[in-house]
């Protein structure tokens, strides 16, 4: 059983009937897929949101969901999510009507109506203590908070954003072309994956997804790689096992993420980050090659209650990711904890 069938066969499943899109497609026999771990008070003032990253499953989010740490399923109720397109909720590799190139464009104010939907009806949370996220769960987390500020008491965003930066997108752009490349992609209508493709989105995303400093000091030999060559096949090989349709279905949800692209802001970024009223922790890591802490000063400007603190690491992006890199994990479970310590 790979990873994929794994967090298939414990994930439970909210349906959401035909789902009408942002874009006004629908998307036929909706489910969003998630975790809900931890007991909800009988208030419903312990509720936590915990949207998955791209690539990820509610599986990864719950190893920081442990007795002992912050989101201590003693204290918390946490629900965790499942992305559009990652496999587990609705995508186009398990779609029964919509599959493949078929499968409709999804935005994450599409994710993030369908999540609220999931605590409102199936829980009756109103308000959450907080919603959190690394990378693309942090983009969701930050949508909750600005479309929805008066459901959102906390806000900790991970190495995320408000809104993907023109160099994020362009990172996006090229990690895309790799797999475009190949022609056994065939327009997303491939009967075999596209392996050549796959393997070179992977190599090109791994280039990105750590610092300089990460390759120049030999710290993959702490992630049991002997080479930067050997990182690179295992990541040619991980995405291999992915589906395309489904990479590039979160990718575009990813490029377009914007807090203001809906009708409530019609593209005011100042406006919809003025809006969120959550206590806000910005979090980015110093050597992010693609979410960087210069975005997030630039954002922490225009909210209202907001810190930076910046994780310093030279394992760049990958360091914000549950549990990927000790230290980091140590500073982001205090943020998780001071967090839910304060009014």
């Amino acid at each position: 059983m790979n990873a994929g069938d794994a967090a298939r066969a414990d994930a439970q499943y909210f349906e959401l009937g035909d789902f009408e899109l942002q874009s006004g497609e629908v998307l036929q026999n909706a489910r969003l897929a998630y975790r809900a771990l931890g007991q909800l008070r009988a208030d419903r003032q312990n509720a936590v949101i915990f949207p998955t990253y791209y690539t990820g499953s509610h599986r990864d989010n719950a190893t920081l969901v442990q007795s002992g740490r912050a989101l201590d399923p003693a204290d918390w109720f946490v629900v965790i999510p499942n992305l559009f397109g990652n496999g587990v909720s609705s995508s186009p590799s398990n779609h029964p009507t919509q599959a493949g190139a078929a499968f409709p464009r999804l935005t994450l104010l599409d994710n993030v109506r369908a999540q609220q939907r999931l605590l409102s009806e199936q829980f009756g949370i109103e308000r959450v203590a907080l919603a959190l996220g690394w990378s693309m769960g942090a983009q969701q987390a930050y949508h909750h908070a600005a479309l929805f500020p008066e459901r959102v008491a906390r806000l900790l965003a991970v190495c995320g954003s408000a809104r993907t930066s023109p160099h994020n997108w362009v990172f996006l752009a090229g990690v895309k072309a790799a797999l475009l490349a190949d022609p056994a992609f065939a327009e997303g209508r491939y009967h075999e994956p596209p392996l050549r493709g796959l393997a070179a989105f992977g190599r090109v995303y791994a280039g990105w997804a750590y610092s300089q400093a990460f390759f120049r000091n030999h710290e993959y030999r702490a992630l049991g790689y002997a080479s930067p060559q050997a990182l690179l096949d295992a990541w040619a090989r991980d995405h291999q096992a992915r589906d395309a349709n489904d990479l590039l279905c979160m990718l575009d949800s990813w490029q377009n993420a914007d807090i203001s692209d809906n009708p409530q802001y019609q593209g005011d970024l100042g406006r919809a980050l003025g809006a969120i009223s959550a206590r806000t922790r910005l979090m980015p890591v110093n050597q992010d090659l693609y979410f960087h802490p210069d975005d997030s000063r630039l954002e922490a400007a225009q909210l209202t209650r907001a810190e930076v603190h910046v994780i310093e690491s030279s394992w760049g992006h990958i360091a914000g990711g549950p549990d990927r890199n000790p230290q980091a994990s140590t500073q982001i479970d205090g943020a998780i904890r001071e967090l839910l310590g304060a009014p």
